[in-house]
């Protein structure tokens, strides 16, 4: 017996098949919320109003790469995707608003980094209570083995997406194409 389904134009499709594009049009619906940027929005309304919703892409690139190493204007121009003269100016004006500071290495005094304030870790907390209270309302009703095992599966599939587009942009570095 055949496992395939028929689609609404009329070919059939594999489960697994079906399953990739159910995931495929979540994934559209999902990352249409996050370019609403509604926790951001809702973090910044409570703890720092004065700023913009881009300052927050910049203090998750400083909490992600502390991890790593020291921060610099390059590293956060670099895991941004954006100039380093932009990115400057962008730390600049958080710093001047109290989110951020410089200060000298202590790996190599003669580089600058940028640290995070006590305004600034605030920040990043309010964020994410302010997310974790958002999974927290739509997972509300569901039983505890599915928030376990969805839980599971999509750190999983992050962790795939993540190393996919690792592999994919070495490809284009060196070169490749990435079909």
């Amino acid at each position: 017996m055949d496992d395939s389904t028929m689609t609404e134009s009329g070919t059939q499709e594999k489960p697994e098949a079906l399953g990739v594009e159910r995931i495929g049009q979540a994934m559209s619906r999902m990352r249409i919320m996050i370019g609403r940027r509604v926790v951001g929005r809702v973090a910044l309304q409570n703890v720092a109003p004065d700023l913009d919703i881009s300052h927050i892409d910049v203090l998750d690139v400083i909490k992600r790469a502390e991890r790593d190493s020291e921060v610099t204007v390059g590293t956060i121009a670099e895991r941004m995707r954006i100039d380093p003269s932009r990115a400057s100016r962008v730390v600049a004006d958080m710093v001047e608003r109290g989110v951020l500071r410089r200060e000298a290495s202590q790996a190599d005094a003669r580089r600058i980094v940028v640290v995070l304030t006590p305004l600034g870790l605030k920040l990043l907390e309010e964020i994410r209570a302010v997310k974790l209270a958002a999974i927290a309302e739509i997972v509300a009703d569901w039983p505890q083995a599915d928030i376990e095992s969805f839980s599971r599966l999509f750190e999983t599939f992050i962790g795939g997406f993540e190393a996919l587009y690792v592999q994919r942009e070495k490809k284009l570095q060196d070169g490749g194409s990435s079909a």
